[in-house]
C-alpha cells in the first residue's frame, strides 16, 4: 500500500480544553492556536460552539484570526440547530470544517441514543446533507461515528452508513476509539476494512483515546492501515487518560521514514508551554519529554550509551532527541547500580584526566557512598575523588 503524507487534525482546543479543571481563556486559546500553526498543524478544531455563548464567541474569534492556510473546524451534534450554530461560528474562516459526531455502536444506539439503527443512519445522512448545504462548495464536512471501536459486531451497518454520508457530502470519515478497550489490531483491522470501501475522494481518519495506554500505537498502525488523517492532542491531554499524543505519533512516523510536515524542532518548547497552560505536568517517565527519558543509571546501559554517544543511533536511545528540540541525547547518573563507564565519563567531562582502568580501580569507593546516599551529583563525585 502506498501511504500518503499523514494529515494531523489537532483537537487540543476542543478535546483537550474540555478535560481541563480550568478551561482556557480566549487569550490562552489564541496562544495555543498560534503554537499549533507554528508547528505546521493546518487542521485545527477550535471548540464546540453550541456548548455555550463563550464557546461560540471563542470559535468565531479563532476563525477570524486564522490565516488562509488553516482549516478551522468545530464540533457539532447531528442536530440541525447545532449544525447551523456551528456554521455561523466558523463560516468566516477561509477553510471552515463542520465536524458532525453521532454514535453508531449497538450499545450506545440502544442505551444512550435510544433509537433504532436505521433511524440513527437517517439522522446521520440528514445532518451531513444539511452541513453540506450550508457550506456549499467551500469548506469540509467531517462525519464521526462515535464509539467506532465498539462497532465490531455491526461493522457492515456502520460502513454502509459511512457510504451514505459520503454520498450526502462528507469529505472526511472519522473512526474514533472513543473508549480504548481492546488491542490495537482489532481496531486497525476495522479501519482497514472501512478504508477499502470509501470513495477515493474521501479522507479516512482516526481519533484514539488512551484509556489502556495504546493510543499512539493504535493511531500509528491505523495510518499504515490507510487512515490518512490522525486526530491528536498536544501532550496527549484529553478526557480520562487523554487523547493520542501528537508529538509521540509524529516521532514514531519520523523514525519510520514517513514525513510529517511538522516543525519537529519546536516540539520540546511547545510541550513545555502546553504543560504550563494546562497545569498538567509532564510525568518524569513520559516518552520524549519526561526529564528521565535521556537518563541512564544502569552500568550496562551506561556503557552502551557512552560507546555510542557520538553515533546517529544510540545503543539505548529511541531517536536523536535534537530532532524534537532537546539538546542532550544521553545523560549518565551515578548510583550503586552504575559502572566504570559512568564514573569515567562524569570525571572526564569535569576536566579530570583519568583512564578507564583507574576509574575501574576506584569504582567501589563511589558505589559504597552511593549505597548510603543515593544518586551522587557531579559535585559530590568530585568531592569524593579529591579525597582519594
Amino acid at each position: 500500500m502506498t501511504h500518503k503524507t499523514p494529515v494531523f487534525h489537532d483537537t487540543t482546543l476542543r478535546d483537550g480544553n474540555q478535560s481541563l479543571a480550568k478551561p482556557w481563556s480566549l487569550q490562552e486559546k489564541l496562544e495555543v492556536f498560534g503554537l499549533l500553526r507554528e508547528l505546521g498543524v493546518s487542521r485545527i478544531e477550535t471548540g464546540f460552539p453550541s456548548a455555550s455563548q463563550m464557546d461560540f464567541d471563542t470559535c468565531r474569534t479563532l476563525a477570524e484570526s486564522a490565516d488562509s492556510q488553516a482549516v478551522v473546524g468545530a464540533l457539532t451534534r447531528a442536530v440541525q440547530k447545532d449544525i447551523k450554530t456551528t456554521h455561523e461560528s466558523i463560516a468566516c474562516a477561509a477553510n471552515p470544517r463542520i465536524h458532525i459526531v453521532l454514535a453508531l455502536s449497538p450499545f450506545t444506539m440502544e442505551n444512550v441514543l435510544r433509537m433504532p439503527p436505521l433511524k440513527v443512519r437517517e439522522l446521520a445522512v440528514s445532518a451531513v446533507s444539511y452541513a453540506r448545504s450550508l457550506l456549499g462548495e467551500r469548506g469540509e464536512v467531517q462525519f464521526t461515528a462515535e464509539h467506532f471501536g465498539d462497532c465490531m459486531e455491526n461493522i457492515d451497518f456502520v460502513t454502509e452508513t459511512f457510504l451514505r454520508c459520503c454520498e450526502a457530502g462528507a469529505d472526511i470519515i472519522n473512526m474514533p476509539n472513543t473508549v480504548e478497550r481492546y488491542r490495537p489490531k482489532l481496531f486497525t483491522d476495522m479501519v482497514e476494512r472501512v478504508v477499502g470501501r470509501l470513495p477515493k475522494r474521501v479522507m479516512a481518519s482516526v481519533h484514539c483515546h488512551n484509556d489502556l495506554g495504546m493510543a499512539t500505537a493504535t493511531s500509528v498502525e491505523s495510518y499504515f492501515a490507510g487512515a490518512v488523517q490522525i486526530e491528536t492532542c498536544l501532550n496527549g491531554i484529553g478526557e480520562r487518560a487523554g487523547n493520542a499524543n501528537l508529538f509521540e505519533i509524529a516521532a514514531v512516523l519520523n523514525n519510520c521514514g514517513t514525513g510529517t510536515g511538522l516543525n519537529m524542532k519546536l516540539f520540546a518548547k511547545t510541550a513545555t508551554r502546553i504543560a504550563e497552560l494546562s497545569d498538567t505536568p509532564i510525568h518524569p517517565k513520559a516518552p520524549l519529554f519526561g526529564k528521565e527519558v535521556t537518563m541512564h543509571r544502569s552500568g550496562i546501559h551506561q556503557d552502551g550509551a557512552a560507546k555510542t554517544k557520538s553515533m546517529a543511533k544510540g545503543a539505548y536511545r529511541p531517536m536523536n532527541f535534537s530532532e524534537i528540540g532537546i539538546e542532550h541525547n544521553d545523560r549518565l547518573g551515578f548510583t550503586s547500580q552504575s559502572g566504570r563507564s559512568a564514573l569515567f565519563e562524569i570525571l572526564s567531562a569535569s576536566g579530570i584526566e583519568i583512564s578507564e582502568e583507574r576509574a575501574s580501580e576506584i569504582l567501589g569507593i563511589f558505589k559504597s557512598v552511593s549505597e548510603k546516599e543515593g544518586e551522587l551529583p557531579t559535585e559530590r563525585i568530585l568531592e569524593i575523588y579529591s579525597g582519594i
